[in-house]
């Protein structure tokens, strides 16, 4: 099996939840407080009932949404009481599935001894996982970097990820010293990511900065949410700023200050603005527009062109983790994308031609 690096939590716009190559989220325990239970912290409870427990690890699992109590999350010092439900989640990580390498077409933007650039497709999930166990990145890479005259495997080294239906700049560091010190650039988020979405709705400002923690939804567990108060999930800041207007939607440039999982679409669907076609997230209807008919049908007419979120990782600069010298790396904006932006450009503008010759004629 070949050996999958994954030390750094940093995979905005992060895998699909699904099992595109985050670590499986799978219910472990359910059960009902007994009637006669003392009422203690929840930590300690259930340190003494999970098979080698620790407290460190139960509130860490606790700080991360894994357990639920009543199907809400709580703080390590609530008391447990009598007839509460409590629920707990685990991950299972990537590594537990085989790597197969595949030959698998890749469209490779750099390579040296180091380090690879790959401007990743929509469509391919990063890593196998529950549901995807073939036809990924990492199949491929397998085979692209295996030694004909070895049977070992290559050492992948995956600092970050992008969604399945994300296109986009992945680097991919090819030896652990490499590994390391990409994901410290990460770690320490000096590591430039401009991302390029379209958004539903006008947004009121140039630019702005969305700060708000990001935490697996509280009743739909495999999807994230935003919390712009309390402690509950991880922080996360996104930045962004406006490229052009089209009425209804807006195409946008975003920078990352952080990594979460999925963390442009929570915090784009937080401000009222989820990506274009965005399934998951609110953006696969019309949010913004008229009532007209002719309307609904260009919107439709939209999404069939775009059957997938409006986003794409455009730039990747950090320093080279050999030479020390700072790389940029650019990629085009796909054409599913394009097409879609100039569609909105032309309607946009048929409309505001149509409005001039109304107010020229009186």
């Amino acid at each position: 099996m070949a050996e999958i690096e994954d030390e750094i939590e940093d995979f905005e716009d992060g895998d699909e939840v699904e099992g595109s190559g985050e670590a499986v989220l799978a219910e472990r325990e359910r059960f009902i407080v007994n009637k006669g239970q003392e009422s203690i912290r929840i930590d300690k409870f259930l340190q003494n009932r999970l098979e080698g427990a620790t407290r460190t690890k139960v509130q860490q699992a606790i700080d991360d949404g894994l357990i639920l109590v009543n199907d809400k999350p709580v703080k390590s010092n609530h008391k447990i009481k009598p007839g509460e439900e409590i629920v707990i989640f685990e991950t299972r990580p990537s590594e537990l599935y085989e790597i197969v390498p595949e030959d698998l077409p890749l469209d490779i933007t750099y390579e040296d001894d180091d380090i690879m650039i790959i401007n990743k497709k929509v469509g391919m999930v990063v890593h196998p996982g529950c549901g995807n166990p073939r036809g990924t990145l990492v199949n491929g890479l397998s085979f692209y970097l295996k030694k004909e005259e070895t049977e070992e495997l290559p050492r992948i080294g995956l600092v970050h990820r992008i969604d399945k239906d994300t296109s986009g700049l992945l680097v991919i560091a090819k030896h652990e010293a490499a590994m390391q010190k990409m994901g410290a650039q990460f770690k320490n988020h000096t590591v430039h990511r401009r991302y390029i979405a379209l958004v539903w709705g006008n947004m009121e400002e140039d630019e702005g900065t969305v700060v708000a923690h990001i935490g697996r939804h509280q009743r739909f567990r495999k999807i994230m949410a935003a919390y712009p108060e309390g402690d509950y999930g991880k922080e996360a800041i996104t930045h962004y700023k406006v490229i052009e207007r089209f009425n209804y939607v807006t195409l946008i440039e975003l920078r990352l200050e952080t990594g979460r999982t999925h963390q442009i679409r929570v915090h784009m669907k937080h401000i009222g603005h989820p990506l274009f076609s965005d399934s998951t997230y609110g953006g696969d209807y019309i949010v913004k527009g008229t009532v007209f008919t002719k309307y609904k049908q260009f919107v439709e007419n939209c999404f069939k062109l775009l059957p997938r979120h409006a986003l794409h990782a455009k730039e990747l600069g950090f320093v080279h983790p050999g030479t020390g010298e700072n790389v940029m790396f650019d990629s085009e904006i796909p054409e599913d994308m394009v097409s879609v932006i100039e569609k909105w450009r032309t309607y946009i503008t048929g409309m505001t031609s149509q409005l001039k010759d109304k107010i020229d004629n009186g």
